[in-house]
């Protein structure tokens, strides 16, 4: 069996969870919802419908739901030529590439705006594969996508390990029987990542290459 190494992008490899939080928060403001940013900040890694249940609650009027998505795309699609990857993001995932791991990218992110990070990151020769929340029946945090990526990576649960920066990541990998390694860069708290079932917590994509040797990477050498 091979080794899966797991990664959200938003918040995970590329620096662009606030241009999120912005661009929903101006979206639901042109429809009339006063939603305060820090309630959108913890509701980012959700796909777009989950978001929106999340924030607005499942009584909301759903019509609007296709509205307040395109709203958010055409908002965030003015960032596509500059979004920010993190620092090291891409050596992060050469350097397990390097070492025998396949790399499988789970994000809610599809179509233009997934290959707009993906250029942001600058690693596609490292990534195996892609596993979208449009491949599965729910997204995060069920475990389908985390499945459906170790599906991707010929690989078992107990030979994969699962990066992200969210709850719903960690969550997520832990109702997969998966390792979760939770980033700081995301403006998510430590405590709340751990509580999650994070098994280990660093500052940023650097900060795991650096110590990468000792971290649940490592635990699952061959």
């Amino acid at each position: 069996m091979n080794r899966a190494a797991l990664f959200d992008v938003d918040g995970t490899l590329a620096d662009t969870n606030h241009l999120h939080v912005v661009c929903w928060w101006e979206a639901l403001r042109q429809a009339g919802h006063d939603v305060a940013m820090h309630d959108i900040h913890r509701a980012i890694g959700l796909p777009g419908e989950d978001l929106l249940a999340h924030l607005l609650g499942e009584d909301r009027d759903t019509g609007e739901d296709d509205a307040l998505s395109a709203a958010h795309t055409t908002l965030y699609g003015t960032y596509f030529d500059r979004l920010p990857p993190l620092d090291a993001a891409a050596e992060l995932l050469r350097e397990l590439d390097r070492r025998g791991w396949r790399v499988v990218l789970v994000t809610s992110a599809k179509d233009a705006e997934l290959d707009a990070l993906r250029r942001a990151v600058g690693a596609d020769d490292a990534i195996t594969a892609t596993a979208s929340s449009e491949d599965v029946s729910e997204g995060k945090p069920a475990p389908d996508q985390v499945h459906h990526a170790l599906g991707l990576a010929d690989a078992a649960a107990s030979d994969a390990v699962f990066v992200g920066d969210t709850v719903w990541d960690m969550r997520a990998a832990s109702r997969a029987d998966v390792a979760g390694v939770g980033l700081l860069c995301g403006g998510i708290p430590r405590g709340d990542l751990e509580e999650a079932g994070a098994s280990a917590v660093y500052r940023h994509p650097a900060d795991l290459l650096a110590h990468l040797d000792s971290s649940p990477f490592a635990e699952r050498r061959r």
